[in-house]
């Protein structure tokens, strides 16, 4: 059977975190198999056996079911269209697009459709022409599986995307944490500074869907929720289920919010034990007897206004204190957490503590971070504390 007559649309809904609501729908092609049953067509797609023209016809066909079915629906909110970046370089004519004439001729406002470019190949002139062209008509443009291969990093900033949408592998290698979760955190920290909107795709979990929530995405899609349908849902169909995961989120972040202000209350009484020390009778031995390895200290040490260091590493390990000299004459006034203490005396906002971002130590592999403040007029103090306690 010719899998033309085969292939149909489905559609996964896309939850916005805040309202609940379902605010679009990405249209997906799907197949029957020999019993009958609901299948993707992405094999049908990804074969290298059938040829690009045949493939992007039977991706027309989908796509033109798939509005049709949009137009005919009460549905107000978006709908995604995958478009493959290799096959723009096969279009011809940017100037009659089928995707645009598909929309007059169903009278579908194209402010409501969302261009989502798949597949980390093709010709990256093309598809910031391809992009503009669309934007032109009031679409706007997607970036999938971003994350996925470095060219995309590439696309962002020639196309600058209206929405990002994590790879699902790299998303869900980030729930587990190390350098994926970095990797999505400074992702998000992109998309906020860029004005693009996060889509975290493959949320199957609630901790999948709470880790998206402390990435800051703003959209959720994946088999927490629903797989892909024939039909469209109402629109509040998830409330009750986002509203209760968001409550857990608070819950769960709310206590781990505590825990932090419990530890840095410890903190900022070591601190005051250091202080104290360094001001008198300085004395590593009595130090130690002070629970700084249960708080994840690793060092001290001082710097001048300058950010000229003065003293010598003074490293917490195995129960006790030990000097490094080797860094001594270093200058730290490039760092965050030195000058951000500068100009908040500047502000008058004296003798508090400023804390750095996550870092990974490369002498000793170990997340970090550094917290600085006043010791006296000439002196300021910095702490090495493991990154797990904050």
């Amino acid at each position: 059977m010719n899998p033309e007559k085969k292939l149909f649309p489905y559609f996964q809904p896309i939850i916005g975190a805040a309202g609940g609501t379902i605010i679009g729908y990405e249209a997906l092609a799907r197949q029957h198999d020999a019993n009958g049953r609901v299948i993707s067509a992405g094999e049908l797609f990804s074969s290298p056996d059938i040829a690009p023209d045949q493939l992007i016809a039977w991706d027309r066909t989908v796509r033109r079911l798939a509005l049709q079915k949009f137009s005919q629906s009460n549905f107000n909110g978006y709908l995604t269209l995958n478009i493959s970046a290799a096959w723009i370089d096969l279009i011809a004519d940017f100037t009659a697009l089928p995707t645009l004439l598909m929309l007059d001729e169903f009278a579908i406002d194209r402010s409501r459709i969302i261009i989502e470019i798949t597949e980390s190949k093709g010709n990256l002139d093309n598809l910031v022409e391809i992009a503009a062209v669309y934007r032109s008509h009031g679409l706007k443009i997607a970036i999938d599986d971003f994350g996925a291969g470095f060219s995309q990093l590439e696309r962002v900033m020639a196309i600058q995307p209206d929405i990002i949408k994590l790879d699902m592998q790299l998303f869900q290698n980030a729930t587990r944490g190390g350098i994926a979760s970095d990797i999505v955190h400074l992702i998000s920290r992109l998309a906020t500074r860029t004005g693009c909107r996060i889509v975290c795709e493959g949320v199957e979990s609630v901790d999948d869907f709470h880790f998206g929530l402390s990435c800051g995405a703003q959209y959720m899609q994946g088999y927490l929720f629903s797989p892909a349908t024939g039909e469209f849902k109402r629109p509040l169909y998830y409330q009750k289920q986002i509203s209760s995961l968001r409550k857990t989120f608070l819950k769960k972040t709310l206590a781990k919010e505590e825990r932090k202000i419990q530890f840095i209350s410890t903190i900022k009484s070591l601190i005051k034990l250091l202080k104290e020390a360094l001001e008198t009778d300085f004395n590593l031995s009595r130090l130690a007897t002070h629970p700084f390895k249960k708080s994840g200290v690793l060092r001290f040490y001082l710097c001048n206004n300058q950010g000229d260091q003065i003293s010598s590493n003074f490293n917490f390990s195995g129960a006790k204190w030990c000097e490094d000299t080797a860094q001594l004459g270093f200058n730290w006034a490039w760092r965050p957490y030195f000058y951000q203490l500068l100009a908040l005396e500047a502000e008058k906002d004296s003798y508090r503590i400023v804390m750095s971002e996550r870092y990974r130590d490369f002498n000793i592999d170990i997340l970090c971070k550094t917290l600085s403040l006043r010791l006296d007029s000439e002196r300021i103090l910095l702490m090495d504390i493991e990154a797990e306690w904050l």
